[in-house]
């Protein structure tokens, strides 16, 4: 079974001005103590992404673990270190056939009936929220709290990381809640480096 950091962090393409913008804050991140990191970008074409991650991994070297939002061919190509999933994405194991046994495979879930379904499949990790409500998606799911939280560390023994409007004052209690990590966008994106060692420190 793998090990999650507390923090996982998530850099979404969108929310920077432009490439130099997003790998800085990137390498603020590792520098803040970030070993975690998930690219995403849901609107470039697939030769974009590749080439923002293959400077991503040129960047951060083997410092931290990189993970592919949504594409399991981009993560081979840009040698990251695994993939994450939503729901309208490829299945579990449709992915696990393309990346291999070895790299990290982890699976956005919303209520107690997908964390289920995904404790059954090759998963090494399962994602569960929103926690609380967030502005990263455009049409979020229904905020489940931190029972659903609770709900959801009951029914798996799998790593559980928690996503959706968390923030450096509600972190600590969604790791009490049943969170081994915590997925955090929008409270990093402000003085990365600094937001980070906050995190973690909080989280300790």
């Amino acid at each position: 079974m793998i090990t999650l950091p507390r923090l996982y962090a998530i850099l979404d393409v969108a929310c920077f001005p432009d490439d130099d913008a997003f790998l800085g804050a990137a390498q603020q991140l590792a520098a803040g103590g970030v070993t975690l990191l998930q690219y995403r970008n849901k609107n470039g074409n697939g030769r974009q992404m590749l080439e923002q991650a293959r400077q991503l991994k040129h960047r951060l070297g083997d410092s931290v673990k990189l993970i592919m939002n949504d594409r399991a061919d981009l993560c081979l190509a840009a040698e990251f270190d695994g993939i994450h999933l939503g729901q309208d994405d490829l299945s579990p194991e449709g992915a696990r056939r393309v990346i291999g046994e070895s790299l990290w495979l982890g699976v956005s879930t919303h209520n107690s009936e997908q964390v289920m379904e995904v404790d059954k499949t090759t998963a090494d990790y399962i994602a569960i929220g929103p926690v609380f409500s967030t502005a990263s998606k455009a049409n979020p799911d229904p905020v489940i709290g931190l029972e659903g939280v609770r709900q959801a560390r009951a029914l798996t023994r799998k790593p559980l990381v928690a996503i959706g409007g968390i923030t450096r004052a509600n972190c600590r209690s969604v790791i009490e809640a049943g969170a081994d990590s915590v997925a955090v966008i929008s409270d990093l994106l402000r003085h990365p480096g600094k937001s980070a060692e906050e995190f973690l420190r909080i989280l300790r």
